[in-house]
């Protein structure tokens, strides 16, 4: 019998337009890029995404909303930590072209974790 695979909690900060499309995924898949957005970037950490989704999403769009989801550990190992900012503006750089692999690589669902309006 083997074991599930080990994986790792990332946090996505989105906005209503693009938390629609996960729900239409069954909260299992991240939609794809648009064409002026070359990197899919979710982050490592929940109070980096919450500053996202509070300061910038909801300034752009009305409402922000922070997800978490768990990916296949082995899986992330191919895209390395990108720091951001400072010491916790930790992300990985996710190219557009890969988004179907890497959604193939999420265990479970896509979930609301913080809503702000």
């Amino acid at each position: 019998m083997s074991l599930p695979p080990a994986t790792t909690a990332l946090w996505r900060p989105t906005g209503p337009d693009e938390l629609r499309l996960v729900e239409e995924s069954g909260w299992r898949a991240w939609p794809p890029r648009l064409p002026e957005q070359p990197i899919f970037y979710p982050v490592l950490n929940e109070d980096y995404a919450i500053m996202i989704a509070r300061d910038w999403n909801v300034k752009h769009s009305g409402a922000g909303f922070v997800t978490r989801f768990e990916v296949e550990s082995d899986f992330l190992t191919r895209y390395p930590v990108q720091q951001a900012g400072g010491r916790t503006i930790l992300e990985l750089w996710v190219p557009a072209e890969e988004l179907d692999e890497f959604n193939r690589h999420i265990v479970g669902t896509i979930e609301v974790v913080h809503e702000f309006r």
